[in-house]
């Protein structure tokens, strides 16, 4: 049996991200748009001293063509994307 088959990537900033957003959300609750979590989530990560970028943007290009745009709520750690979500 291969019990690296569902080995979590990033595992310790993953933990610092959920941890973070937890504490979010205990303390704003349910029922807001997504707006006020981010803003939260930036606070926290401020806090923990946890890198983050808010809203970078992205270029989409399709056959050498620039079609549009990625814009993530969130790139921590500057390699995993969160988005958040009500």
């Amino acid at each position: 049996m291969d019990t690296n088959k569902h080995k979590l990537v990033c595992k310790d900033e993953v933990y610092q991200i959920v941890g973070c957003a937890l504490k979010v959300l205990n303390t704003l609750g349910h029922g807001l748009l997504e707006k006020p979590y981010e803003n939260a989530l930036v606070v926290e990560f401020r806090r923990q001293d946890i890198p983050y970028a808010q809203q970078p943007r992205f270029p989409v290009i399709y056959k050498s063509l620039n079609v549009g745009e990625y814009i993530p709520d969130l790139i921590v750690f500057d390699k995993i994307i969160v988005d958040t979500k009500h």
